[in-house]
């Protein structure tokens, strides 16, 4: 593995590509869960299966997609996350025609699984290509790639799926049947054609991935790759970066899969306006990711995740208590001091795991299966408040504090006697 440098640069530019690819599609879950509550007509617990759906594939996934990495290595695995995804993308098209809510939760079951491919090889293999004494900051350097999605997925799915028009129950009773059934058709049909775009240029990527060489990276234990799911839990930090990443993504979905309902109550606004607000809490988010990355030259990571986390309880506690714009600005604050949290809980996971990297990867990216329960429970609460919005909030709140117990101590590699 003594390779010039130099030879890493376009790999980990197609690689840091892909944390792009899946931010856009993870992204555009937090437009999808208002405006399928609105086409679909469904409650908000019912709307957060849209989270369901997508995380639960990683939990499903993510063992399967070590060994897939295991057997095949890091090219191929990319590859066939690629196609899984964009198989998961075309199924909108039948969804959206059918309005049929069981499709559409069938592809991004589907879209999840080659998520979940996608991140367990691209994580560790951009932790790996360079200097391993600056791998944290090289993951999380890529992971800003990620951050930017966050910022121009709300966009696309402003401009091409909300469309600005909502009914509230009394109006939609007053139409006609023809009238209403164009409305809802019409509501479920405009994600089509992003979704359509997305599957076609994934397949494009993956025949870039297909043509080009990339080196395929051992682990530096005599050549062999002998790691198992038992050995890797056998590291403690690893088990804790394992739960905090349960809360950290459970928080960070409640946030975006609320964000827009929360905007609409809390500032006054419209739809549209929403879903921008949305993509501000985007350039933040992506802000808040190159600056942990630089501010990491001086600052422990550790040190650096649990100052995030203190400022993230902070702000949820504004975003409950305050009324108007207020919330708006908490809102956007979370998404600046969420920025480094999932990188560097990766990171400081799998660091000293030697052969068993991958395994523990998988057990990683398993952990995000948080994101599949906690909007459904922030759901439940809002709706048994009476559709109060910020009183969910307090659910993010709570997961924060996990992730400041492993900045504090649950980071420190140790292994279990």
């Amino acid at each position: 593995m003594n390779k010039p440098q130099s030879n890493y640069r376009l790999p980990f530019m197609l690689v840091s590509s892909l944390f792009f690819l899946w931010g856009i599609a993870n992204n555009l879950n937090g437009i999808l869960i208002p405006h399928l509550r609105k086409a679909l007509q469904l409650t908000n617990m019912q709307s957060t299966f849209v989270d369901t759906a997508v995380y639960l594939a990683y939990f499903s996934a993510a063992i399967p997609a070590g060994m897939i990495l295991k057997k095949f290595g890091y090219k191929k695995g990319i590859i066939t996350g690629l196609i899984v995804f964009s198989i998961g993308a075309f199924m909108f098209i039948p969804a959206a025609n059918l309005r049929a809510y069981n499709i559409f939760l069938l592809g991004l079951f589907i879209i999840g699984c080659g998520l979940t491919i996608l991140e367990t090889a691209a994580n560790p293999y951009a932790s790996k290509l360079g200097d391993p004494a600056t791998s944290t900051a090289r993951l999380t350097l890529a992971q800003s790639f990620n951050g930017l999605a966050v910022f121009i997925a709300p966009v696309i799915g402003t401009v091409f799926i909300l469309s600005g028009k909502e009914f509230n129950a009394d109006e939609l009773a007053a139409m006609s049947e023809v009238d209403k059934l164009a409305y809802l058709n019409g509501e479920a049909a405009s994600v089509k054609m992003p979704y359509l775009s997305l599957g076609i240029f994934l397949l494009a990527i993956a025949v870039l991935f297909l043509v080009n060489k990339f080196p395929e990276l051992k682990e530096d234990e005599g050549g062999k790759e002998e790691g198992s799911l038992s050995g890797a839990l056998k590291q403690q930090h690893l088990v804790w970066a394992v739960i905090a990443q349960f809360f950290y993504v459970g928080a960070q979905v409640c946030v975006t899969s609320f964000f827009i309902r929360a905007a609409i109550a809390g500032g006054g606004v419209d739809e549209k306006t929403a879903g921008y607000y949305l993509s501000m809490y985007g350039i933040l988010f992506m802000i808040g990711r190159f600056a942990g990355s630089a501010m990491m030259k001086w600052i422990a990571p550790n040190k650096l995740l649990s100052l995030y986390a203190i400022m993230c309880i902070l702000l949820s506690v504004m975003a409950i208590k305050t009324d108007g714009q207020y919330v708006v600005i908490a809102l956007g604050g979370l998404g600046f001091f969420m920025s480094i949290m999932f990188p560097t809980i990766f990171s400081l996971g799998i660091a000293g795991l030697k052969s068993n990297t991958k395994p523990g990867s998988s057990l990683l990216v398993m952990s995000i299966i948080g994101g599949a329960i906690f909007p459904v429970i922030m759901g439940n609460i809002i709706d048994r408040f009476g559709d109060d919005i910020q009183i969910g909030y307090l659910v993010p709140m709570i997961c924060y504090a996990f992730v400041l117990y492993f900045g504090i101590k649950g980071y420190k590699p140790r292994s279990a006697s």
